[in-house]
């Protein structure tokens, strides 16, 4: 498990920021209802984020980071990966995420997030948003990733300390970066033992094959979750993370004429 039950963003909350947000329930195209927690800045805004959990789904951790977000202007939406196997409800700290995990699908995550995407585009970000990317923690950060060759037509992918190769013996980022029609960002743990230099270089190697825009930054001496479960003890590099992140929106966001 990736982040602890009660850990929190490493990001401050904004005090009188005006933001609204509210539980959802989608519908993706394969007819699968999922829950989701979107959070919105009371001013149009012109750039939106789906946030793509841990293996834990949709948690607290998750409505705070979609808050974050809409404190900075930004339309934000957490979704939930079980919904084809635990359903829409809440769930207590006992939920056996590990074994809704096991049941999920590339193809399954990727429809959810098209749905995603596209409630951000119409009336449910207000009809305003001219960009949309992702951003998810470990194995969300993977399937950020993948949402960059899936067909959605994002901005830009962001992935914190996220897997880079294959997956039960499904191809990972690496080896889809050929696929990849979006920026991609990775804030990786310069330290982690469980994603290595040597994978980061395959990853950073196989976008810039492909010729896609990236950057591949290992935040130095951080271990795996340094964002989501250690953010206190690596708050300086939690720091970075969270300003490149901005500015990666900031860079590649798309203003109306």
């Amino acid at each position: 498990m990736c982040t602890r039950k009660d850990s929190m963003p490493p990001i401050a909350p904004i005090t009188g920021a005006a933001v609204s947000h509210e539980d959802i329930v989608l519908e993706a195209a394969d007819g699968n209802r999922f829950a989701g927690f979107v959070a919105l800045p009371d001013q149009a805004a012109v750039a939106a984020v789906v946030i793509l959990p841990d293996v834990r789904g949709l948690c607290t951790f998750y409505e705070e980071f979609a808050l974050r977000f809409a404190e900075r202007g930004y339309a934000a939406l957490a979704l939930d990966y079980f919904g084809r196997t635990a359903g829409v409800g809440k769930r207590d700290d006992e939920f056996p995420a590990m074994e809704h995990v096991a049941q999920t699908t590339p193809e399954g995550i990727q429809a959810d997030i098209a749905a995603a995407v596209a409630y951000l585009r119409g009336p449910g970000g207000r009809g305003s948003v001219a960009s949309v990317f992702t951003a998810g923690c470990c194995f969300g950060g993977s399937n950020s990733w993948l949402a960059a060759a899936s067909g959605h037509g994002i901005a830009g992918a962001i992935g914190y300390h996220g897997g880079v190769g294959e997956r039960n013996g499904r191809p990972g980022p690496t080896q889809r970066a050929a696929e990849m029609t979006a920026p991609i960002l990775a804030l990786q743990g310069g330290a982690d033992p469980h994603i290595t230099a040597e994978d980061n270089a395959a990853f950073d190697a196989a976008l810039s094959a492909a010729g896609v825009p990236h950057e591949i930054i290992l935040e130095p001496g951080a271990p795996h979750s340094y964002f989501d479960r250690l953010q206190e003890e690596f708050a300086e590099q939690s720091e970075d993370a969270w300003q490149r992140t901005l500015a990666f929106i900031e860079q590649y966001s798309s203003i109306p004429a």
